[in-house]
């Protein structure tokens, strides 16, 4: 709820021309013998935003709810050519339904668009892993780091990315076409309170603003998606809005 409570008060700060609205089925859904949680809603949020996306020209920026938003959203631009996507988060959200102890999806969004996961959920057109960047992941499991050795995705650190750095990474996956994506527990705790699985020792606010801007300058941006916030209360909410709004306003502008 505390998800919800965070997506609607980003849609009270948006202009209501320019927004969306996706309906959520308010039942929890069913797992239906995946081992992914709430697979049967997860599906049905899915279907619905890539219906609304197909009604969209231009691009869009997808805000969530939580990281399985990206499914139809990078789905939706990946079959247009050659694509970069930058997810910027502090997990890698790299498990399969195999490997992940909570069985809860958030965990296993990235993994399923690279084409490993419930095949009820993976893309027709998966990523492919060299192009791919991970940016600020700090909170690895042992099965997650054994995946990005053997498939190579670099892991751009919070303390350690530069505007050159994540260019260079972009250039290397020889795209001109790119996807970004914000898990806003990117964000140092210390300067983003709103978040239901903070890590320490993030990102900057400032920070990914520069480093956003910098891929557009050099990138044409064919979408991008923010997702996981998780105010407690709308005082915590209104304190943190300000920075979710320079973060659109750099992708949208």
């Amino acid at each position: 709820m505390r998800l919800v409570d965070g997506a609607d008060a980003i849609r009270g700060d948006l202009p209501s021309a320019s927004t969306i609205a996706v309906a959520v089925p308010l039942e929890a859904g069913e797992a239906q013998g995946t081992g992914v949680s709430r697979f049967s809603s997860i599906q049905l949020v899915r279907d619905r935003l890539a219906m609304t996306l197909s009604t969209i020209d231009g691009v869009a920026i997808t805000i969530g709810g939580d990281c399985g938003v990206e499914l139809a959203s990078i789905a939706h631009v990946a079959d247009e050519g050659e694509l970069a996507v930058i997810w910027f988060d502090a997990h890698g959200d790299l498990h399969t339904p195999l490997t992940s102890t909570s069985t809860v999806f958030t965990g296993m969004v990235l993994r399923t668009l690279l084409g490993d996961g419930e095949p009820g959920l993976v893309p027709a057109n998966p990523l492919k892993p060299q192009n791919v960047i991970l940016v600020g992941a700090r909170e690895l499991d042992a099965a997650e780091e054994t995946y990005l050795v053997d498939s190579r995705i670099p892991l751009l650190e919070a303390g350690d990315v530069t505007v050159e750095s994540l260019l260079a990474a972009v250039e290397a996956t020889k795209a001109s076409r790119v996807y970004i994506h914000v898990d806003l527990d990117v964000l140092d705790p210390a300067e983003f309170e709103g978040l239901d699985s903070p890590v320490p020792f993030g990102l900057a606010a400032a920070k990914l603003v520069e480093l956003i801007r910098a891929v557009k300058t050099e990138y044409e941006l064919v979408g991008a998606g923010i997702t996981e916030f998780a105010p407690t209360s709308p005082a915590q909410a209104a304190e943190d809005l300000p920075t979710i709004l320079r973060l659109i306003g750099a992708l949208a502008s």
